[in-house]
């Protein structure tokens, strides 16, 4: 997706009675650009100060057999001149470009919502593709909505025609003629997009021209363009204006969770004075990070692709032995295969950094899809007692300081450190604040440059536990490590039992003893009738059903946990406050059971694996009913 930079400032009120806040969903083939269409439109709504979130929906499928259900390509933008946390609930304007994107779609849009159809698509072959006996624009089937059909393709063959494109070139530019159409609809300039098409298409001036034509022509036919149904009879398209969200000032761009991500990992290796490495193996929907880097080697950062998850871990170790921030990154499966080489960090306690960007499984599972399934394989995953912190985020913007926050821990605690995303995080985009890093405090890495007093030990210990770290050559200070037990202080090889009884006991008491901050209440009270507890993207949609519950007079408070392990030493206090304890996960119930084991308190599951996020209405239910 395109990123947008720019300083907010006040603009002149609009003359039109202006919504609080739109849900756009472009729905389409995925050959139709939809994610193009709607990270374009994601651009354009940036720059004219609004608030907002998205949520790209995928096929599995690389390229689904064109026109059917599986197929189709999805994106949906919720923004407004509020605080948006979500994706949206139900659609306020569906944009469906065939049959099948109808039908996939339509049961989301609210009753009255605007449908915007291109009929040239809805001819007898795509209907029976799409599961259609009758044509849905012409059955009556519709009448609950509002309906705008006309023939896009047509449409968009007769604005290019002067540039001499042939027939399948031409189509390619009918996402820019429906981007056209929605700019129109929501007041959005189109200058921006114009600007992005030239420099995409620098190489071929037709087509950049083609594009801007078609983009044109849509925009020109919100003005005469009418809608009938909902029992409304026809009349005319309107426009739609939102106004700038009231934040404050500063300079703000678009960002998805991958590239925060990205972004939080080099801040993180320069606050920690380190050269970093990131050993990747490419895996739905965690490979943008490794691209995001790619781009970013003047901040001393390497990337590797290696040959498969093993060896990516295992380079990363290797970095990490070297004395550079070792990164590695994946998703469920690849988290799997690399659960060997965490073990080998774990053992050889050297920092290590890994993401996973959860999707739904077992398996291949749902590869495009979003998920929190992982939650039980990054606290107890790995063969033996190998304990290893975990944090989460809770948005697209909030994985830059998690990924510092993960580097501190790494380097300051000398342990591997997995930081949960997922799917959803992954991929959507948010507004974010650029932040000023003089407010962010250096935690400079110090290497063990010389033989201490008394001798080298290369598993002697600070007062967190850590032991040192130590650039291999270093004169004096030679050693070796491995995946076999290691006595203490010494690291030589060690079987006895006492011993393993205490490496083991010290590696516990090190990841306990991680200092991390209190738990504070994300929105409510510090005790009460009902506490909604989270962790990871659920944040959203919980934020907002608890603010409309507390709008509703309901005693009921937001917790949201980032430390997952260790846990904050005042949660459990806190959880005690509360007479009841509801947990939405997109799992069957994993934080549900680690904070029972935990704490011994009563927690209570709303559990969602339809790989689709949380609704806001489907938490705000679960509340009623935990209070009935």
């Amino acid at each position: 997706m395109a990123t947008a930079t720019h300083t907010l400032l006040p603009e002149e009120p609009d003359a039109t009675p202006p919504a609080e806040s739109v849900v756009v969903r472009f729905a389409g083939d995925s050959g139709d650009g939809m994610q193009l269409t709607g990270g374009q439109f994601t651009l354009s709504t940036a720059l004219s100060g609004n608030d907002l979130a998205t949520f790209p929906d995928f096929p599995a499928e690389i390229r689904a057999p064109q026109g059917t259900l599986f197929g189709v390509s999805a994106f949906q933008i919720n923004f407004g001149s509020t605080e948006i946390e979500t994706a949206g609930d139900a659609p306020d304007v569906l944009i469906a470009m065939n049959p099948a994107a109808l039908k996939t779609n339509i049961d989301q849009l609210k009753p009255g919502g605007l449908v915007i159809a291109d009929e040239g698509e809805f001819g007898d072959r795509n209907l029976a593709k799409a599961k259609y006996d009758t044509n849905p624009l012409k059955d009556g089937s519709l009448a609950k909505w509002q309906l705008l059909a006309f023939d896009i393709s047509a449409l968009t063959l007769e604005s290019v025609k002067p540039f001499g494109l042939g027939n399948k070139e031409a189509l390619r530019c009918k996402n820019m003629w429906t981007l056209g159409l929605a700019l129109w609809m929501f007041d959005r300039r189109r200058q921006p997009i114009i600007d992005w098409l030239r420099t995409k298409f620098a190489k071929n001036e037709v087509l950049a021209e083609a594009n801007i034509a078609a983009l044109n022509a849509g925009h020109a036919y919100g003005e005469t363009a009418e809608i009938g149904g909902g029992g409304l009879g026809a009349h005319r398209l309107r426009q739609q204006h939102v106004d700038p969200a009231d934040v404050e000032p500063g300079l703000y761009r678009t960002v998805t969770g991958a590239e925060a991500m990205s972004l939080g990992l080099v801040a993180g290796a320069q606050l920690a004075d380190l050269p970093m490495f990131f050993g990747g193996y490419p895996i739905t929907p965690a490979s943008a990070i490794l691209h995001h880097l790619a781009r970013l080697k003047e901040f001393h950062v390497t990337t590797f692709q290696a040959e498969d998850e093993i060896a990516a871990i295992a380079s990363a170790i290797g970095a990490s032995y070297a004395g550079q921030l070792g990164v590695t990154s994946s998703s469920g499966p690849g988290i799997a295969l690399k659960g060997e080489a965490m073990g080998l960090a774990i053992m050889t306690e050297l920092p290590l950094v890994i993401i996973n960007s959860q999707r739904g499984g077992p398996s291949t599972g749902l590869p495009t899809k979003t998920e929190q399934s992982d939650l039980y394989q990054a606290v107890y995953g790995r063969n033996g007692d190998a304990p290893m912190p975990v944090i989460a985020a809770r948005s697209a913007a909030d994985c830059f300081d998690v990924a510092i926050e993960a580097v501190r821990i790494a380097t300051q605690y000398m342990t591997p450190v997995m930081v949960l995303t997922d799917g959803y995080i992954a991929n959507a985009a948010e507004p974010w604040k650029v932040p000023d890093m003089s407010g962010y405090t250096p935690f400079p890495v110090t290497f063990l440059d010389h033989v201490p007093d008394g001798g080298f030990m290369p598993y002697a210990r600070d007062e967190k536990l850590a032991r040192p770290w130590v650039k291999p050559g270093t004169p004096g200070l030679l050693h070796r490590i491995g995946g076999i037990e290691k006595a203490q202080g010494t690291g030589n090889i060690d079987y006895s039992a006492a011993n393993h009884q205490a490496m083991t006991d010290t590696r516990m008491n090190k990841v306990l003893g991680v200092k991390v901050p209190d738990q504070e209440v994300s929105l409510g009270a510090a005790s009460g009738k009902l506490a909604v507890v989270g962790w990871g993207s659920t944040y959203g949609p919980i934020h907002q059903a608890v603010r409309r519950a507390l709008r509703r007079g309901q005693d009921v408070a937001h917790i949201h946990i980032r430390h997952i392990w260790p846990m904050p030493a005042n949660l459990s206090d806190l959880l005690k406050g509360y007479d009841k304890i509801l947990v939405p996960e997109m799992n069957t119930g994993q934080l549900k059971t680690l904070l029972r084991d935990q704490f011994l308190v009563d927690a209570r599951p709303l559990n969602k694996v339809s790989g689709q996020p949380f609704r806001i209405f489907e938490i705000e239910e679960a509340i009623d009913a935990m209070l009935a």
